[in-house]
Order: C-alpha cells, then structure tokens, then sequence
C-alpha cells in the first residue's frame, strides 16, 4: 500500500515538474529603460530640425504632433508647428514614436521617376518639331 503511494506521489511530482513551463519576466523598469533607449536612438537616427518631423504617443494618451528641435540623454523636445509651442517629453513617458520624414531609399525613388519624367517629357516634345 505504501509503495502505490510512494510511486503515485513521485508520478505526479515528475509530471508536474515535466510538463510546468517556466516563464522569465524582466523587471518593469529594466522593460521601461530599454524602451527610452529605443526611442532615444530613434530620435537621434531621425535627427532635428523642420524635416524631423514625428507623433508621439504618451503613456497618459496623449498625442503630439511636429518637429523635434532637440534630442538630448533623458528627454526631447517636440515644437507644435501650428503653434509653435514647445514640449519638453522624457524617455519613460513615451509610448510610442513614429517618424514620418522620408527615409533615403525614397527620397532616391522619387528623384528616379522625376528624372523619367523629364525625359520623357523632352523626347515627345523633340519627337512633334
């Protein structure tokens, strides 16, 4: 009788210990310093100025819209282009950032097509004279 319990008992502790999946969690302010890092070398990537052009969503729902006219080590600076008013936005509060200037590989694709363009332009207006 014991046997069957003893074997029963040690079944049920390797089955449990087989078949349990363990799951590694970062702690939340290793997560959040990784996101700033992220978003920091994409501001720095996307550079400043007029042409800088990003929307910015903040953790409290918040959205902003304009230019970036400064990216320093613990936070950034979006100007407003409508109102020209200034916000100063740290890494941490920053949820999500998207750049909507154009990369090079269009800039290139659009400077193609306007040169096929012009050429073909110039070779119908030689080919009516």
């Amino acid at each position: 009788m014991w046997k069957k319990i003893a074997s029963l008992a040690i079944v049920s502790a390797l089955v449990s210990v087989l078949c349990s999946s363990s799951a590694v969690a970062r702690p939340r302010n290793e997560r959040d310093a990784k996101a700033a890092e992220k978003v920091h070398a994409a501001l720095v990537k996307l550079g400043t100025g007029t042409a800088a052009r990003v929307e910015v969503k903040l953790r409290d729902k918040t959205k902003l819209r304009g230019y970036v006219e400064q990216v320093a080590d613990d936070h950034f600076v979006v100007v407003d282009e409508k109102t020209g008013a200034t916000t100063t936005v740290a890494y941490p509060q920053v949820k999500q950032v998207q750049g909507n200037n154009l990369s090079t590989g269009a800039k290139i694709a659009i400077g193609v097509v306007a040169f096929i363009a012009l050429c073909t332009l110039f070779a119908w207006a030689v080919s009516e004279h």
